[in-house]
């Protein structure tokens, strides 16, 4: 079989796709879409750009795994939003992509399992390596695998900003702290403003 591992270049998920690129005998890497053409399976894995219909009809099956338990929560950051709302088992959905988003049949859903206390690098590994598992056991199953219509009331996600890691210095640390987990000490660091002046809270586990 041909398999290609399409991901954006310059992201967290690149070493990623690179360690699965070495448990997938002769897999390639993408970084862009346009160069795929003619293969049997297209993982699209943390790929931030729009895939048309054009693209998706060149390629016999095309793989996207997303963090929620579809058709409930699409869109942006499905993993950090259910981590923010409390939740510690995640339902992840790997699919065939349609040229809408998150939207086609779907093949497997397994749950990730978190203890409540990973900080993003950690939740970025355990999602990573979940993604992993996944790409691998539908491997082990296709072609004898099934696909399902997604079924029920669909939800969306939005897109989440630096500014969506402020902190309100009249609430606990425990009851924020969800926020300070999903919060990337780099990227975009927890924040909070007295007086006027913006103060930034960075979080390590020890």
């Amino acid at each position: 079989m041909k398999i290609a591992l399409l991901t954006s270049p310059n992201q967290w998920f690149v070493p990623y796709i690179k360690k699965l690129q070495k448990l997938i005998p002769n897999s390639l890497v993408f970084y862009k879409h346009e160069q795929i053409s003619g293969y049997d399976i297209v993982f699209i894995l943390s790929y931030h750009r729009i895939i048309s219909k054009e693209f998706l009809s060149k390629n016999k099956n095309n793989i996207v795994i997303h963090a929620s338990n579809l058709p409930q929560g699409k869109g942006w950051a499905p993993l950090f939003h259910q981590v923010l709302e409390g939740k510690n088992e995640i339902t992840f959905t790997l699919f065939e992509a349609d040229e809408k988003t998150d939207n086609g049949d779907i093949y497997l859903q397994k749950t990730l399992v978190l203890n409540g206390l990973e900080l993003y690098e950690e939740l970025r590994d355990k999602q990573a390596n979940f993604t992993i598992k996944l790409c691998l056991d539908f491997l082990r199953k296709f072609p004898n695998i099934t696909k399902i219509p997604q079924k029920g009331k669909e939800s969306f996600y939005p897109k989440r900003t630096p500014k969506d890691h402020e902190l309100d210095i009249n609430k606990t640390i425990e009851e924020q702290f969800n926020l300070l987990r999903i919060s990337n000490n780099k990227e975009f660091p927890a924040f909070f403003y007295k007086n006027g002046k913006k103060f930034i809270i960075k979080i390590y586990l020890e």
